[in-house]
């Protein structure tokens, strides 16, 4: 009775597999919001307005010092009450991305803030125009040693897409569940799934590591 069943594993295997894309769903487009929107949060930060620089500084604590799930609800439940209706899916991974953006603009300050200060004289001193300084000049120098934080984060946030079954999202967990549920086992459906997670995360974390070095090479020889 408590022994593993191999038919019972494969027979479900199509089920996890299916659930394994929309986890990756989630977590990728969770995680190009956040990117995005990280430096959107972070460029806010280091503008000339007070205001807006102490509301996205306040925004991105109140990020940080909340919960995930807390937030899932909050989109998902929350946002009906003002108009915004939205499906399981969307609210999930908006609420992903608006969790990681928060953290990745702080990673993003930090490059910003380490670009030597003669390269914005040399942008003032060529009359460049602000977006043009950031662009063209400053991002392309603050985001290489960001890489391999920026990295973890995927990571991070790839392990955080069960949180998406407490608002029914069909992920790995939720598909786990309900296979457990409907045929009262639970030691394959759990244990395939973190298989899967081990399979997934281990790869992405080597590519990842590649990845920073291969940048920090480039950025050594330039």
């Amino acid at each position: 009775m408590f022994g593993w069943d191999w038919d019972f594993a494969w027979e479900i295997l199509p089920r996890l597999l299916a659930a394994t894309g929309n986890t990756l769903l989630a977590a990728g487009i969770g995680y190009i919001i956040a990117i995005f929107l990280g430096l959107v949060f972070a460029l806010a930060q280091r503008t000339p307005y007070r205001t807006l620089t102490m509301t996205a500084r306040e925004w991105v604590e109140f990020i940080r010092s909340t919960p995930l799930v807390l937030q899932i609800f909050f989109v998902f439940y929350v946002g009906p009450e003002f108009g915004v209706v939205l499906s399981p899916w969307v609210a999930g991974m908006i609420a992903i991305g608006l969790h990681y953006a928060a953290y990745l603009s702080e990673l993003y300050r930090g490059g910003l803030e380490n670009v030597p200060k003669g390269q914005w004289e040399a942008a003032t001193s060529l009359n460049l125009s602000t977006a043009r300084t950031y662009f063209r000049i400053i991002i392309p120098q603050a985001l290489p040693p960001s890489v391999a934080g920026m990295g973890n984060y995927l990571v991070g946030i790839l392990k955080d897409t069960p949180v998406l079954s407490v608002i029914g999202v069909a992920e790995l967990i939720q598909t786990a569940n309900s296979i457990g549920s409907e045929n009262y086992r639970y030691l394959e459906p759990y244990t395939m799934v973190g298989i899967i997670f081990l399979l997934i995360s281990l790869p992405s974390a080597a590519v990842l590591r590649s990845f920073d070095g291969w940048v920090r090479g480039k950025v050594g020889t330039n």
